[in-house]
């Protein structure tokens, strides 16, 4: 018997009950601990908002200016040889 797309939809449904969301959330309080659970959920936000940043090309950055040189920090230009007329 092959699955349908009716069954994946109702093991999507099931998995989002109340009751199946808070025995994982006490699944993951007893492996990370309380000390490390708020950071993970916070460092799984950044990847997601990153991840959606990401899809829709927003950048949170500037670009990045080219630096800006004074007449101080500017090259000395080097010396040339004047043209010398043919013979």
């Amino acid at each position: 018997m092959l699955p349908t797309c009716s069954n994946y939809l109702s093991v999507i449904t099931d998995i989002l009950q109340p009751t199946h969301l808070l025995i994982i959330l006490v699944v993951a309080l007893l492996v990370l601990g309380p000390k490390r659970l708020p950071e993970a959920g916070r460092s799984l936000g950044k990847g997601l908002r990153d991840f959606k940043d990401a899809i829709n090309g927003a950048h949170d950055e500037p670009p990045e200016a080219p630096p800006i040189t004074t007449a101080a920090q500017a090259p000395e230009p080097a010396p040339h040889d004047p043209i010398q007329p043919a013979s």
